[in-house]
């Protein structure tokens, strides 16, 4: 398979949300990943996470299964896992036993609360996890409860993709020194390590523990949602004194003089009211035509059916289809070793998988 992770092999312990996230995108940019998963376990195209691996279905609890993993991850440059700390110990498959079949893997762990800690044992779900980040808290309109942002930052962000950026730091010192370790991946730890400009900004004075009063959750009037004459919605982000100029030319606003308070706070709120108002007046269709691709800092609000069909995400083959299946591509671009486009999953026996790697089946040893 084409991209930059060509010839990576990597072993998934298959579990839900970003686990399957994480190797996905792993498998996106072109590593072989077999994904472990139960007897049973179906190929579901709708299952857009579970695109681009070699699906192989043991059953853990059966020792000979746990042997067919252990003689995998010899040949495995990684191996990744989401489940609670202490179940891939008692499964016979923790990283001591297969960092001793191979010295350079490199055995990525991804949990919410982290491998310890008071919480580590204690079941949890995103929102748990980014509410003691501080991330929760700075989420959602002034007055108004938290708001949850999907599972974006706790299981995508702080999680999939924390445990990716450790799994490929790692390889790259088993590179070098020849030895694998064990990566520790927290959803907690990334929510909070996607927090750092918040909390500068906190240690700046720019930044309140008031939320939806700041300039980035909503409280300014330039930086925010409004709805439009349709009922749809836009949105607005400009900022820097250049981009709020033009934004206030093509609104017809540029020469009223209360809009002059840009980083006034106290005015935000009355001018946030003023600004809906003149939203109000056009359809989002004509805003986009005043205003879509200028320095307004401006974009339509599109939901899940329009997004694809947008132009620019058309342009840039933003989302692709696999199997029936609309669906995101595979992302970012590379110049030399571009991953193609995303391929189905496959099914395969632990004997096709190590004849293709190179080591002797499991029935003939």
């Amino acid at each position: 398979m084409a991209g930059p992770l060509a010839g990576l092999r990597i072993v998934e312990m298959a579990g839900i949300g970003p686990g399957p996230f994480c190797a996905m995108v792993l498998a996106d940019l072109g590593a072989e990943v077999v994904r472990v998963a139960r007897p049973g376990t179906a190929h579901d195209p709708k299952d857009v996470l579970a695109r681009g691996r070699t699906l192989l279905q043991l059953d853990l609890r059966d020792p000979a299964s746990v042997q067919q993993v252990l003689a995998l991850v010899e040949h495995a440059d990684a191996l990744i896992e989401g489940y609670r700390p202490g179940v891939m110990e008692r499964l016979g498959l923790g990283p001591n036993l297969c960092l001793a079949r191979q010295r350079r893997l490199v055995y990525g762990r991804m949990t919410g609360w982290g491998q310890h800690g008071p919480l580590s044992h204690a079941a949890g779900h995103d929102i748990n996890y980014i509410a003691i980040s501080g991330a929760l808290h700075a989420i959602g309109r002034s007055g108004g409860a938290p708001v949850p942002p999907l599972n974006y930052v706790g299981d995508f962000g702080g999680g999939a993709m924390l445990l990716a950026v450790g799994v490929l730091s790692a390889l790259f010192e088993a590179s070098r020194s020849g030895r694998g370790q064990v990566v520790d991946a927290a959803m907690t730890d990334g929510a909070a390590l996607m927090s750092a400009m918040m909390y500068g900004m906190k240690a700046a004075g720019q930044w309140s523990n008031q939320r939806g009063e700041n300039m980035l959750d909503g409280g300014a009037f330039f930086y925010d949602t409004y709805a439009c004459a349709d009922g749809r919605f836009v949105a607005v982000g400009a900022i820097e004194p250049q981009f709020y100029a033009l934004l206030r030319e093509r609104c017809g606003i540029a020469d009223d003089p209360a809009f002059d308070a840009q980083m006034d706070r106290d005015a935000w709120p009355l001018l946030k009211l003023r600004l809906a108002d003149v939203f109000r007046t056009r359809t989002r269709d004509e805003w986009c035509q005043l205003l879509e691709g200028c320095d307004a800092c401006f974009a339509p609000v599109l939901d899940w059916d329009e997004a694809p069909l947008h132009p620019h995400n058309r342009a840039r083959h933003t989302f692709c289809e696999l199997e029936g299946v609309l669906q995101p591509a595979p992302a970012p671009r590379f110049t030399r070793t571009p991953p193609g486009s995303p391929v189905s999953s496959s099914t395969a026996t632990t004997d096709e998988v190590l004849k293709r790697w190179g080591h002797p089946v499991l029935s003939a040893v």
